[in-house]
């Protein structure tokens, strides 16, 4: 999808009049940017190195849209705010007669029978009620009444929070650059950024083929590919680098076809599902992620474990077959957390990266453009600057033990 030169938009824009930026990724987090920046009249060339949105991580993500495991304060409020965000873009959408079908607003269902999973089930909910959070506890037979074809434990605890959701990504994608597009941004696919370089004017991209490509400010949402982008400016963003069965890695099963009936996300003892295009169920198993590694093919195996943890929460029939396994990493920054805004030192470059970046991308995406437009700083961003990297800035790493999000 390629488009003439940007334009001013019908809304107002604070920013000069010749305001360009230049956005780097068309993963959810990228095209969110862009399709914020087009809105408010921004001057906006997105290049994508695939010929396609969102091939990378946001193509292998379990898409669940929620504020659920967010312990530090800030963070919640940032995902919760994010989870809002979803719903009112797809309003949005349908408002303007446009089908927000990328976009499943049918809650998330969760039970524990383990000890530990039912204590830290009981303490998270009585968190996140006294914040204000949407959740509410069910009886086993009412969840089953809510989701048929789900075997709940008599004995079980079980929350709903019916405010969460899942989401397609490359749907997602696809819609907001197409919206982009009609506002006049230049989207261009096959086009890979290799480098950074600031100029007294802004900044300037480097392509792979030689090309150059200046503007006034440059967001970079490149995912696990921002250290590398960042390098020739002599900064850095710290990433957890993906390795065998660490906390950048996990693995998701994909079933056949199959009448489960499942509407909205679950999450279990042991293994996590939702639906997924055509009829399927994509199927998570974080005990399972240990397995996941970089350099190899997920292990065959694989299959009949995944198919055994969904045989064991599906009743009214055969659990579907699973038909692949897929091997993702996670965009993780170092400490776990998201980070947004400006690069210190470089204020041309601003940065978009996110762990939670399927729940975050339309608000990040709409916080950083007002930022870029307006120069005013958002408050919500405050905690969650590249600057914490600092040289000499101690952060706690993220382990497997401490999954990401759980912060």
């Amino acid at each position: 999808m390629t488009t003439g030169a940007a334009h001013r938009g019908a809304t107002e824009s604070e920013a000069e009049d010749d305001m360009q930026c230049l956005v780097i990724g068309a993963g959810v987090m990228g095209a969110a940017t862009a399709a914020a920046l087009a809105r408010r009249g921004v001057g906006v060339t997105l290049v994508e190195a695939e010929p396609r949105a969102a091939s990378g991580t946001s193509g292998t993500s379990f898409a669940w849209v929620n504020a659920n495991r967010k312990p530090r304060p800030d963070y919640h409020d940032l995902n919760a705010a994010g989870v809002a965000a979803h719903h009112e873009l797809a309003r949005r959408a349908r408002d303007h007669g446009r089908d927000a079908a990328w976009f499943h607003p049918f809650g998330h269902l969760e039970w524990a029978v383990d000890p530990r999973h039912r204590a830290e089930l009981r303490t998270r909910v009585g968190r996140l009620m006294e914040r204000g959070y949407p959740v509410r506890w069910l009886t086993p037979a009412e969840a089953r009444s809510r989701e048929p074809r789900l075997r709940v434990p008599a004995d079980a605890d079980v929350a709903l929070f019916p405010e969460e959701a899942h989401c397609d990504p490359a749907a997602l994608a696809d819609a907001l650059l197409a919206e982009a597009a009609a506002l006049g941004a230049d989207v261009r696919f096959g086009a890979r950024a290799v480098g950074l370089t600031e100029r007294t004017d802004g900044a300037e991209a480097v392509l792979a083929s030689g090309e150059r490509l200046h503007a006034d400010r440059v967001v970079c949402c490149a995912g696990n590919g921002t250290p590398a982008l960042l390098a020739g400016l002599g900064a850095t963003v710290p990433m957890v680098a993906p390795a065998r069965g660490n906390a950048a890695m996990g693995l998701l099963a994909v079933t056949a076809a199959t009448d489960s009936g499942v509407r909205g996300v679950v999450t279990t003892d042991e293994v996590n599902l939702r639906p997924w295009p055509g009829g399927r169920l994509l199927v998570q198993a974080l005990e399972l992620d240990a397995a996941a590694d970089p350099d190899a093919a997920p292990d065959p195996a694989l299959g009949a474990a995944f198919h055994d943890r969904l045989a064991a929460v599906l009743a009214g029939g055969p659990a579907p077959g699973i038909e692949t396994v897929v091997t993702g990493r996670r965009v993780l920054p170092a400490d776990g957390f998201t980070v947004a805004g400006p690069l210190d030192g470089h204020p041309a470059v601003y940065v978009l990266v996110s762990h939670s970046g399927v729940t975050l991308a339309p608000l990040l995406g709409a916080l950083a453009a007002e930022e870029l437009d307006t120069g005013r700083p958002a408050a919500l961003l405050a905690g969650f600057r590249p600057g914490r990297f600092a040289a000499g800035t101690p952060f706690p790493p993220v382990t497997a033990a401490r999954r990401p999000g759980e912060q």
